[in-house]
């Protein structure tokens, strides 16, 4: 005689598999979460990666090059710190080694570049000449976001003069030079990342 499930045995089985298709569904959704927080996180990593190779690129490219400002010529080739349109510390100079094969675009292989921090977000200003006329506005593209502060400090002597290789040398937190300083160190304040801060030198080309 064949005994079958009572109704107490297919609810006890029902309710067993509930529980083992509740855990798996969560496990997923854990599993998923986790995922897309990791390739987000992946994702800012490589932003920022991309960031320090373009602030490291611009200042290993520095040149004593001064600029035109509002037509007026000037002998600062470099200026840094507090700067207006920065909610933060700032920078301006001009870069060499702007790509242009065989000279074929009206334009220099020379390109003013300037970094600031605007509503949390690190921003490189660049144009496509030097010396521009007056009113011209410089292209602004966005680097990083979700940054809360800007630092930028400089070695060189506190007198801006001109640097020998004897000379003390120390950090300063603005510049203002007719020459490049030594080094310049950025450091700033990422909501992901927490603080950071990379050091370039000017003179050899290194960074650490």
């Amino acid at each position: 005689m064949q005994r079958g499930f009572t109704l107490i045995e297919i609810l006890i089985a029902m309710a067993i598999f509930t529980l083992i298709g509740l855990a798996s569904t969560g496990l997923l959704t854990t599993v998923i979460d986790s995922n897309d927080i990791s390739e987000d996180r992946f994702a800012k990593l490589q932003l920022l990666q991309r960031a320090m190779i373009t602030i490291e690129r611009d200042l290993q490219q520095a040149v004593p090059r001064a600029i035109r400002y509002n037509g007026e010529k000037q002998d600062m080739v470099m200026a840094g710190g507090k700067l207006n349109g920065s909610d933060d510390d700032g920078i301006g100079f001009v870069r060499g080694g702007w790509h242009n094969p065989q000279l074929m675009l009206p334009r220099s292989t020379l390109q003013y570049v300037a970094y600031r921090l605007n509503e949390n977000r690190l921003e490189r200003l660049y144009s496509n000449y030097v010396d521009n006329v007056i009113g011209y506005e410089p292209k602004v593209r966005v680097l990083l976001e979700d940054i809360e502060s800007l630092n930028i400090e400089f070695l060189a002597k506190s007198s801006n003069e001109s640097l020998d290789e004897d000379e003390d040398l120390s950090w300063n937190e603005s510049y203002k030079g007719t020459a490049l300083p030594r080094a310049v160190a950025i450091e700033f304040v990422s909501k992901d990342f927490g603080k950071i801060r990379r050091e370039f030198t000017l003179t050899t080309g290194g960074a650490s």
